[in-house]
């Protein structure tokens, strides 16, 4: 058993492998001497995870983006977000993802949180950031057609759980995560923050 309390991580292995993603199988040994082999997917980049960014052109509307999702098959309605890439930190990659798919860059990026998905048998994280104080600069990005931006209210979730392309568990918790994040500064306002 680990000092820590978790299992034993045994042997690893790869069992498949593409061009974004990888299967390891991890041989556990758990507290109690069961041994089992799960797996997981990781993802072939540098490890430093991804970034998701909530952007705020004023104090009240958040942008939000329309892009084709193939996991679905179908175009959902989400934050902007991507890969970081190597040699980039965490607001580096945001206010670059920002310019490339929102058409805008941010003069403040404040980490909020890091996500998980289906942690459980992936290694993916997500880092959430909001963004203030934007200003219009277009960067080119790796996206295969325009991607559509609407401005949405922030306080208006529940309208936004309505429609029928807004359903990613991560965009909608950073939501509430920079809507909870406002209220409290708006009982001490900020006057740099916007």
């Amino acid at each position: 058993m680990s000092p820590s309390g978790k299992p034993e991580i045994g042997r690893r292995r790869s069992i498949a492998q593409s061009r974004l993603f990888a299967i390891e199988a991890l041989e556990l040994e758990f507290s109690n001497g069961e041994q089992r082999t799960f797996e997981r997917l990781t993802s072939n980049g540098n490890g430093a995870g991804a970034v998701m960014i909530v952007a705020m052109p004023d104090p009240d509307h958040v942008l939000l983006i329309q892009e084709y999702a193939v996991g679905i098959e179908d175009y959902a309605l989400t934050l902007p977000k991507g890969v970081i890439d190597p040699g980039e930190d965490i607001v580096t990659a945001a206010n670059r993802e920002l310019r490339e798919e929102c058409g805008y860059g941010a003069h403040v990026i404040e980490p909020l949180i890091e996500l998980t998905l289906a942690p459980n048998y992936m290694t993916h994280r997500i880092h959430v950031v909001m963004a203030t104080q934007l200003y219009k600069e277009q960067l080119p990005g790796d996206e295969p057609e325009p991607l559509i931006v609407e401005k949405h209210a922030i306080e208006d979730i529940a309208a936004l759980l309505t429609r029928g392309d807004f359903h990613e568990g991560r965009a909608i918790a950073a939501l509430f995560i920079a809507r909870e994040r406002l209220r409290d500064r708006q009982e001490t306002p900020d006057p740099m923050f916007w």
